[in-house]
């Protein structure tokens, strides 16, 4: 008798199944077809993305190139071929011709273009870390010995944090900003710190003790 009863359990529950089945296989289908179409979309964007870099870092080397077989004063094309670079690239790319760009204006005397693009990255969230605190870090080398102290303490008191890559380029800085100001006690302790900084790099260390010579320290 038992088993009978689970004999038409199993009866039953083979109907209800099948009656859903028929009632929810268009759904059933949908989503799958939803699942290999997203997987299938994921591929194509990442192949297409794959491309677009590739051809970003073509364009890059290229610009690289052009400005590298020209003196300072002949770089205008390949400035202009950052300057697209800048407006089309995918992101890391971007920031890095805008970066090179500055540098090109920079050398070619054009510094009010090259501070206007540093500005630009190291305003720019979307950019990395790294790179905008060299942008701040540039502004601040080529405005050192004209530039207004105050905006140029501002901008290179958050990088000389010993948890930031560019610390030592940017105590540097300061040491030298306080020379240029007068504050010649300032600018002997922070050349001395830096020169026996061994997270500094060697050649920035040689430079502190260098200064330190030049201003008289034993």
């Amino acid at each position: 008798m038992v088993d009978i009863f689970d004999e038409v359990e199993e009866d039953l529950r083979a109907e209800r199944a099948a009656r859903l089945l028929k009632k929810y296989a268009w759904v059933i289908i949908a989503v799958a077809l939803a699942i290999i179409g997203a997987a299938v979309g994921w591929q194509l964007w990442e192949r297409w993305q794959s491309r677009q870099d590739m051809a970003a870092a073509q364009r890059y080397i290229a610009a690289q190139t052009a400005a590298e077989s020209v003196p300072a004063s002949g770089k205008a094309a390949a400035i202009a071929m950052l300057d697209r670079q800048a407006a089309t690239a995918p992101e890391g790319y971007r920031t890095l011709s805008r970066l090179r760009a500055a540098e090109l204006k920079a050398d070619g005397g054009d510094l009010a273009g090259a501070v206007a693009l540093w500005n630009q990255v190291a305003a720019d969230p979307s950019a990395d870390r790294l790179l905008r605190d060299l942008a701040s870090l540039m502004v601040a080398q080529r405005q050192l010995d004209h530039g207004d102290p105050a905006e140029l303490e501002a901008r290179l008191k958050p990088l000389a944090t010993s948890d930031n890559p560019w610390f030592a380029l940017a105590r540097e800085q300061l040491a030298l900003l306080d020379l240029r100001q007068g504050k010649k006690a300032e600018a002997k302790a922070a050349f001395k710190s830096l020169s026996i900084d061994i997270a500094a790099p060697t050649g920035l260390r040689q430079r502190a003790a260098a200064m330190l010579t030049g201003m008289g320290d034993e």
